[in-house]
């Protein structure tokens, strides 16, 4: 999938009105997860990205060895999400749905289950909901 594509996608089913706030949607849920998600597992999901977009999850790992992977649930990632969003809970909530949900097609889910995997249940059922869910 190209960047074009992903974005596109994100902007249609999250009902943004442009590309840059769904720019803005995808930077802030991947950054945040970049936080959550151990730093090799976020290389593999960056790695099978658009460049422009895999950068949003690396741009929070921690170089020489110490790792990402912060442990934090559902609220913590919600509200991190909105911040950088500039969203309320309830939208950060489903902007993170949408963009999971491109993430996982544009990684022919591979990746992105071994992601949901590594997740607390509470973040599992996020990322599994669409966003129609």
């Amino acid at each position: 999938m190209r960047h074009e594509e992903f974005i596109g996608q994100v902007q249609n089913r999250g009902r943004l009105s442009g590309h840059g706030e769904a720019e803005r949607a995808t930077r802030a849920v991947l950054e945040t997860l970049g936080e959550r998600i151990p730093e090799g597992l976020a290389d593999n999901l960056a790695a099978q990205l658009p460049h422009e977009i895999g950068e949003h999850l690396r741009r929070t790992e921690v170089y020489g060895g110490a790792g990402s992977g912060e442990r934090f649930g559902r609220h913590d990632f919600i509200e991190r999400v909105g911040a950088r969003a500039g969203a309320d809970d309830p939208r950060a909530a489903f902007l993170t749905r949408v963009v999971l949900e491109v993430t996982d097609e544009a990684t022919h889910g591979g990746v992105a289950h071994k992601v949901a995997g590594s997740l607390p249940a509470d973040l599992r059922d996020l990322v599994a909901s669409g966003s129609t869910g």
